[in-house]
């Protein structure tokens, strides 16, 4: 008798194995034509489980974010080749990442504060921000996913970069992004801001125009060239692993770009800024951007470690807030994606200017001393350099 039932249960486990390769409705009359039922029954038992499983797959972690996605989990999930998606899925992977690192540097465990808002126009997004660190005594990284009707004044400055866009007409946009700006407590720690982001324009014509920009820059108040080369280093490498002519090309993009062109100075030391991204194609350009935004944490993380125990005194931190006043010139005056936030319908100023610092300093005339540490950094930032 045992044999006889060893003998069935090797018969039965290998029709049920060869049910698993199979599964077709051909197989399962098979099995109902033979009498197999317990067989039959085992494949059929399988199949639920394993569509069951499809479905416990297919819910989203929200856990790994900072907060819920902006755009409801399932419909994410629901069109997973969606560009829109992609990048929302991304830039919350990237915001949740940073600020994890950024969390494990504060001594005092601070925590970021999380702030998910919904916009009425169309979207929302998410702000984190922490204030009065120890070690970052202003720090923002925001994501946003809005739509809404591209204002005016947007719609002529993309004509201005070359955008085939129709002028008097409502024109329906879509824009996602991630953002951020650190201004540490110690002035021998840089500041870092960098932005990614997907753009959509639709035409009256029921055409899309896309494209992704971005970059990321750091602005020192000491110079430090060890740090200066790490930094372009880890930006050209991700550079490189996609084209080897766009670290060049967009490092001197980013040195043109953060001009303060009133005192003919540089915010900082550049780095890699670019717009308009729309070759060689859409999943080459989402790739080369996504590689960017994961270079920021091995770029900064590391001067972060480094410098935030440096002591420091009165005369490092006046000049870290008049640094920092420069800062604050450049968003106001120049920044391309502080205007665009500020002339949208429906903008959130509280996190459009998340990027000024909690303190800055203006003093009239003010000028270092060419020998100085100070007088150092100026040559730097009145001559960009190549550091790599």
């Amino acid at each position: 008798m045992n044999v006889i039932r060893h003998t069935m249960s090797l018969v039965s486990l290998g029709v049920f194995q060869l049910g698993r390769r199979t599964r077709s409705q051909h197989f399962r009359g098979f099995l109902l034509g033979t009498g197999l039922g317990l067989t039959a029954f085992s494949s059929v038992t399988y199949a639920q489980a394993e569509a069951q499983n499809a479905k416990v797959n297919r819910k989203l972690d929200t856990s790994r974010f900072m907060a819920e996605p902006i755009t409801d989990a399932t419909v994410l999930l629901g069109d997973k080749a969606n560009m829109r998606h992609r990048m929302e899925l991304m830039i919350m992977e990237i915001q949740a990442e940073f600020c994890r690192a950024l969390e494990s540097e504060e001594m005092c465990g601070k925590k970021f504060q999380v702030d998910r808002w919904q916009r009425e126009e169309g979207g929302g997004g998410i702000t984190c921000v922490i204030q009065d660190g120890d070690v970052f005594e202003k720090a923002g990284v925001n994501i946003s996913v809005v739509t809404g009707w591209l204002p005016p004044a947007a719609v002529q400055q993309m004509r201005s970069r070359g955008k085939d866009l129709t002028e008097g007409v409502k024109l329906p946009f879509f824009a996602s992004g991630v953002s951020a700006v650190i201004h540490p407590r110690n002035p021998h720690i840089p500041t870092i801001h960098f932005n990614y982001r997907y753009f959509e324009v639709e035409t009256p014509d029921g055409k899309k125009q896309w494209w992704f920009g971005g970059g990321t820059d750091l602005t020192p108040y000491y110079l430090d060239e060890k740090d200066a080369r790490h930094f372009h280093q880890t930006l050209k490498s991700a550079c490189d692993e996609h084209d080897t002519t766009y670290y060049p090309k967009f490092k001197k993009w980013c040195d043109d770009y953060f001009r303060i062109k009133h005192r003919s100075e540089s915010r900082g030391i550049g780095g890699i800024f670019f717009d308009d991204i729309e070759s060689p194609n859409q999943e080459a350009a989402f790739n080369f951007v996504t590689g960017c935004a994961k270079a920021v944490i091995p770029s900064y993380m590391p001067l972060v470690q480094k410098h935030k125990n440096r002591e420091y005194g009165n005369n490092e931190r006046q000049w870290q807030l008049l640094r920092r006043g420069r800062y604050v010139e450049f968003n106001l005056i120049y920044d391309r994606g502080t205007k665009f936030g500020l002339y949208t319908p429906g903008a959130r100023y509280e996190s459009i200017l998340m990027s000024l610092p909690l303190h800055a300093r203006w003093e009239y005339m003010h000028e270092p001393k060419a020998t100085s540490k100070e007088g150092e950094l100026m040559k730097v930032l009145k001559n960009p350099k190549d550091w790599v």
